[in-house]
Order: structure tokens, then sequence, then C-alpha cells
């Protein structure tokens, strides 16, 4: 008798061993989406419910009520480098984001708080910062509820979150061109000098453009016939307003694109002669 229940025991053992945990889809799927921003990126971890013929807002999400912001799990929202929202300023790590839906705007909310599942566990002591965001109107029904980054340029950016016929977005700023001078100060100390690009990032934003021309100057004095530095520092002379000497750069440019038989630069300078004698 003793050695069939050791038996028994021993064959439920391999039958428990050898069984699988059954793997379903998930009902509401988890998506991580992963945006270049600035000099890093932004990603967001999040879960994905759909509508399923309920109603969404003012229904299944209570208006005024803390709401996690999607399904089943918390909202990871990662900073890999200092951004600015609502003028707060969030250096980079993880964060919480929920929200509070009212009907004609929502209150966004980013906290430390990463395990924000309820209203239960939220603390508002742990807010980072608040943004009040008026709803828009989606012109047709979004049956999952879908976030996104849009609107993305080198210093701002904007998180849309969107779901049935309902939209806000949360505006994402960053102080690019304080970066971009410090890495550009710090690049400068080293042998391979970017001359070029920092002409360039100085020029096409406005920052300093007297400052450009030097660089675009001693990049030059680096590699003498280099068809884009020509080109680009008459740009540069153009919109100094200095068009005379624009023009004696692209003729320059010019003759080295016929030189070093390169089609591409010889109808840049071309564009911009005609340009500059109008």
């Amino acid at each position: 008798m003793k050695n069939l229940f050791i038996t028994v025991i021993a064959a439920c053992s391999v039958l428990f061993t050898n069984a699988q945990t059954l793997k379903t889809p998930q009902i509401s799927t988890t998506q991580t989406i992963k945006q270049n921003f600035a000099l890093s990126s932004i990603e967001i971890t999040y879960s994905r419910p759909g509508v399923k013929g309920r109603k969404i807002f003012g229904g299944l999400v209570p208006y005024d009520t803390l709401w996690r912001t999607g399904a089943n799990t918390a909202n990871i929202l990662t900073f890999n480098d200092t951004v600015f929202i609502n003028g707060t300023k969030i250096n980079p790590g993880p964060y919480g984001l929920v929200s509070i839906p009212h009907e004609k705007n929502w209150t966004l909310i980013i906290t430390k708080q990463l395990n924000v599942t309820s209203p239960g566990t939220y603390k508002k002591d742990q807010d980072v910062v608040r943004v009040e965001a008026k709803t828009k109107e989606l012109n047709e029904r979004l049956e999952i509820f879908t976030m996104q980054f849009a609107n993305i340029k080198n210093g701002s950016c904007e998180l849309w979150l969107m779901w049935d016929k309902t939209a806000v977005s949360l505006p994402i700023t960053a102080n690019i061109d304080e970066a971009m001078k410090a890495q550009i100060t710090e690049l400068l100390k080293k042998d391979n000098r970017p001359y070029y690009n920092a002409g360039m990032y100085y020029m096409n934003n406005d920052l300093d453009l007297k400052q450009a021309l030097v660089w675009f100057d001693k990049a030059l004095e680096l590699e003498p016939n280099l068809l884009r530095t020509h080109y680009q520092r008459a740009n540069c002379l153009n919109k100094m307003g200095r068009k005379e000497e624009a023009k004696t750069a692209a003729k320059k440019g010019l003759e080295l694109a016929k030189a070093q038989k390169d089609d591409n630069f010889l109808k840049l300078n071309e564009t911009l002669l005609v340009e500059l004698n109008k």
C-alpha cells in the first residue's frame, strides 16, 4: 500500500512538472514607444483598452476622478534627459503618468509614483507637475486607447492621449540650445573640432550668425576645398545681409563644384546666386 501511494505521488509530480501554463493574448495589450527627442529620447509603457461598445468618458472612465490612464498596469514615462513640462524642470528618470478627465479638459499629472493603478494608491504629495489640457474631439471614433508623440521639433514635442472621440496633449520642451552650446564648447576643447556642425547649428537656429561664420571659416582652414562648407558659408553671409560677400562665396563654391564635377553643389550654388541677384 505504501509503495502504491508513493507511485501515485510520483506520477502526479511528473504531470505537474510537465504541465504548461496556457498563454493567451492580452485583452488590453501593452505598448512601449520610444521617441528620439532633443539630444536623447522619451519612452512610455502603457496598456491599451478598447471601447467595445461602451460609453467611455463619463461612463467607464468617470469624470472628475483620478484615472490610471489605461488598463491593467501603471503607466511608466521615462525621460532620458532633462525636460520641462509647464515650466517645471523634470530630471532624467522614470515617472508615472495619470490623469483626471473632466468634461471639457483633463488634468494630466506627472508623479514620482510608478505604481498608481487606482485612485486609492495615488498620493498627491508625490506630484511633480500638473497640466490642464483642453480636450479635442476626434473626427472618428478611436477604438483602442492610444498614446502618440507628435509635432516633434528640436526643443519641443507633444504626447497625445486619444481614445473614443477624445484627445488631449501634453506639451514637453527641452532647453536644446543651452545643451548644444555646452556640447560645442566641450568639443571645441578637443583636437577633433566640429567647426562645420557647430556653424550649421548656430546658423539654422539663428543663435549667433557671426559665430557661425567664424566656425565656417575655421572649417575651411582645415579643409579648404570642401564644397558643403563653401556653400553653407555663402548661406550664412546671405542670412547676415552681406549679399555681395555671399555672392563671392557662392561663386567660389561654384568654381570648386565645376572643378570637382559635383552636379549637386553646382546646382545649389547656381540657385543661391539667382536668389542673391534678385
